[in-house]
């Protein structure tokens, strides 16, 4: 695999090296996420959170673009992040940090997402798709984290309601620009725009 054609900061999480190996040329999908929290700095805090004692590891994607369109990539492409149940060990995660639902994720009143997508968030998120493809041309389809884990799970503020576990990227999201700009493909079963 080549070097990156784009600017980045590394800044590896403190358990990566505990995440396991995989051959960059079984990567075929990226998934899109939303940090659903109110900036980086607490993506990074619940990123180096320990949720697998047995592995010493936590839940984080490879990649995090910040509203101003900055990118750091916490895991390197060679290691197995945990962002989406079932589908890791092929996949890159690509976290946009975004409120989301924030802080009443699972509130069946407060389930709109209503923070839209700066255009330099989206153009960073087009720049790194188109280099991460380059560099791992198995890479060829795209999905939200929301087509991915369609689990409901019951509100945390009435246990007779259900609410979607995950809806990042959200209605908020792009796709159409995205995919326009995008050398990958929306992923055979995701719902369009």
């Amino acid at each position: 695999m080549r070097e990156p054609d784009i600017d980045f900061t590394d800044s590896p999480l403190p358990y990566v090296n505990l995440l396991g190996l995989r051959a960059t040329s079984d990567i075929d999908l990226v998934v899109i996420h939303c940090t659903e929290l109110p900036d980086l700095a607490a993506a990074r805090e619940y990123g180096e959170r320990i949720h697998y004692p047995q592995s010493g590891t936590g839940n984080s994607g490879h990649f995090y673009i910040d509203r101003d369109g900055s990118i750091s990539r916490w895991v390197p492409e060679n290691r197995i992040a945990h962002h989406v149940r079932g589908l890791n060990a092929h996949s890159i995660g690509i976290e946009l940090v975004n409120t989301g639902r924030f802080p009443h994720w699972l509130d069946s009143d407060h389930q709109a997402m209503d923070e839209a997508y700066p255009p330099v968030q989206i153009e960073a998120l087009i720049t790194l798709l188109e280099d991460l493809q380059a560099r791992i041309p198995s890479i060829s389809q795209i999905a939200g984290h929301e087509d991915l884990d369609t689990e409901e799970v019951e509100a945390s503020d009435d246990p007779m309601r259900r609410v979607r576990r995950k809806r990042d990227p959200g209605p908020l999201f792009p796709w159409t620009r995205v995919l326009a700009g995008s050398p990958l493909l929306r992923l055979d079963g995701a719902l369009p725009d």
